[in-house]
C-alpha cells in the first residue's frame, strides 16, 4: 500500500539514509552532505522511529542494513539518483559540472597530469576533476564518470576499452651514466628502484638479474617504494635503476630526464593493460569529448614504438 503524498514528510532523513548507505559509513556519508556526524546519526534514528523498524545494525567500526534497511535503500537509491540524474541534466543549461576522472596514482600523476595542459588547450570550456586512488570503487555510486584501470582482458568489464598495453624496461637518469645493453642480463653498480607490489611478478627485478647480479644488488642496496611515482622521482634523483613502465614515462624518456638501458618486455595481449571505464551508458557532451580525447592520447601512446624483446 502507498503513503499519502502528504506523509512523505521524511525526504531529508532519507537522503541521509542512502548517504550512509552508499558509502556503509556515517562518517563518509557526513563529509558528502557537508553535515557533522551526529547529525546524520539523528537523520537514520528518526527515519527508524518514523518507520518503527531498524533500519543498519551498528558494530563496533562497523554498519550493516537490516532485511528492512536493505529493501529501503535499493528502491531509495534508485529515486535519488534519478532524481539526482534529472535535475543535472535540467541544470546542465546554466551551470557545467565537472567530468571526474579516476586513475591510480601513478597513471595520475605520470600519464595525465602532463597532458591535461593540452586539453584544457582544445576544451577551455570543460572542467576535469582527478580522482587519483589506488582503490577500484563503484563508479556510479562515487560519483566518477571515467575510469583508467590496469587488468588483463579476462578481468576487464564488458564494455572497458583497451586504451595500451604496457612495456617494461630498466631506466636511469642520465647522469649515473650506465651504458644501455642490447640484449642479456644486467650487471648491477647501482642500487635498485623497486614498487613493492608483490602480486605483479613481472615488476619486479628477479626477471631481469642472474642469480649473482641480484646478490650484487644486495650489496648496494634495494629501495622499495609503495607508489610507482615514487619510484620514478627516485630514478629521475639519480638514486638507482628503476623498472619502467614506458607508456607511462615515454615524455620523460622523450626530453632526456630517463634513459632506457635494456629492449622492453611486453606481457602480450593476454596480459595486463590499461583499459577505460564509463560509468553512464550515455554520457553527456563533455564526458564524450573527454572520452574521445583520451583514446586518441592512447593512441599516440601506442604509436610510440620501442624495442621489444
Amino acid at each position: 500500500m502507498s503513503l499519502p503524498l502528504v506523509q512523505l514528510a521524511f525526504l531529508d532523513q532519507l537522503k541521509g539514509f542512502v548517504a550512509v548507505g552508499r558509502r556503509m559509513s556515517i562518517t563518509h556519508a557526513a563529509a558528502d552532505l557537508c553535515l557533522t556526524q551526529s547529525a546524520v546519526s539523528r537523520q537514520i534514528l528518526t527515519l527508524e522511529q518514523h518507520l518503527g523498524v531498524k533500519l543498519l545494525t551498528r558494530g563496533h567500526r562497523s554498519i550493516a542494513f537490516t532485511a528492512e534497511g536493505e529493501r529501503l535503500f535499493r528502491s531509495a537509491d534508485v529515486a535519488i539518483r534519478q532524481l539526482q540524474d534529472v535535475m543535472g541534466e535540467i541544470g546542465a543549461g546554466t551551470q557545467s559540472r565537472a567530468v571526474t576522472i579516476s586513475a591510480s596514482i601513478g597513471v595520475t600523476g605520470l600519464w595525465l597530469l602532463p597532458r591535461l595542459n593540452a586539453f584544457q588547450k582544445l576544451h577551455p570550456g570543460i572542467d576535469i576533476r582527478l580522482s587519483a586512488s589506488n582503490r577500484v570503487g563503484d563508479l556510479n555510486k562515487e560519483g566518477i564518470d571515467l575510469a583508467i584501470r590496469y587488468t588483463n582482458a579476462k578481468l576487464a568489464p564488458d564494455k572497458a576499452v583497451r586504451l595500451f598495453e604496457e612495456s617494461i624496461a630498466p631506466v636511469a637518469h642520465p647522469s649515473l651514466a650506465i651504458k644501455p645493453k642490447k640484449s642479456g642480463k644486467m650487471t648491477v653498480k647501482w642500487p635498485l628502484l623497486e614498487f613493492d607490489e608483490s602480486q605483479k611478478s613481472w615488476l619486479s627485478w628477479h626477471d631481469w638479474l642472474d642469480r649473482d647480479a641480484m646478490q650484487n644488488a644486495k650489496t648496494h642496496g634495494i629501495l622499495r617504494f609503495n607508489q610507482y611515482d615514487q619510484v620514478i622521482q627516485a630514478a629521475m634523483a639519480g638514486q638507482g635503476i628503476a623498472l619502467g613502465r614506458l607508456e607511462l614515462i615515454q615524455n620523460l624518456l622523450d626530453d632526456g630526464r630517463l634513459q632506457q638501458l635494456m629492449p622492453a618486455r611486453t606481457q602480450g595481449q593476454a596480459g595486463h593493460a590499461y583499459w577505460l571505464l564509463q560509468a553512464h551508458e550515455t554520457p553527456g557532451t563533455e564526458c564524450q569529448q573527454v572520452m574521445q580525447w583520451l583514446m586518441a592520447e592512447a593512441s599516440k601512446t601506442r604509436e610510440w614504438v620501442l624495442p621489444v624483446t
